[in-house]
């Protein structure tokens, strides 16, 4: 799948989901939103109505090509996080894209339920919400209970008092040290 896509369930955490989608956009990275629903509205956890660019019904991923720049982004709260992983569909298309070259980015909960669900993360640093850590521990990956942790294609956030933290990883990752500090200083953090 090309491009940075992050996908929005209902009960997706506002802050992880937004507050990431800001970071990269203040960085220059196009972001599109997807509803996994057949319509364009989402609702976060808190009660927010968020229109998303695309819909379920409308989102075409282009699968060929995909590279180690081309991100798909699962934000966490419950059940927002639950409800991306037992999309089966989405769940497909996420271990093609890791299997193409992609990489994937999760943050709270949803490292522990969405990634978890990929092959070959034995020895992978992550974090998360303390709580799912489990089903990553069990493939093999090693928990840490930083703000955000890069390995490789893999960028895990641990909740939403860290979104600033997972967005600039993510941005870190695509741009390098120097997009991130620009953003980072723009933020006066």
């Amino acid at each position: 799948m090309k491009g940075v896509t992050i996908f929005l369930a209902d009960g997706f955490e506002d802050m992880e989901a937004l507050g990431t989608r800001d970071v990269l956009i203040r960085g220059g990275i196009p972001v599109q939103t997807v509803s996994i629903a057949e319509d364009y509205t989402v609702e976060s956890s808190h009660g927010v109505t968020v229109f998303a660019d695309t819909s379920r019904a409308d989102f075409e991923p282009e699968e060929e090509g995909t590279c180690e720049k081309d991100v798909m982004i699962f934000p966490g709260g419950m059940p927002g996080s639950r409800n991306l992983a037992e999309d089966q569909e989405l769940m497909e298309l996420m271990k093609r894209h890791y299997a193409d070259g992609g990489a994937v980015a999760a943050i709270c909960a949803a490292p522990g339920l969405v990634l978890s669900q990929l092959d070959g993360l034995e020895g992978k640093k992550f974090t998360c919400f303390e709580g799912f850590q489990d089903p990553l521990i069990a493939k093999g990956a090693v928990y840490t209970p930083e703000s955000a942790v890069t390995d490789g294609r893999i960028i895990t956030g641990r909740g939403a008092g860290h979104a600033v933290a997972f967005g600039l990883a993510i941005l870190r990752y695509l741009k390098g040290d120097e997009a991130a500090e620009k953003v980072r200083s723009g933020l006066m953090l």
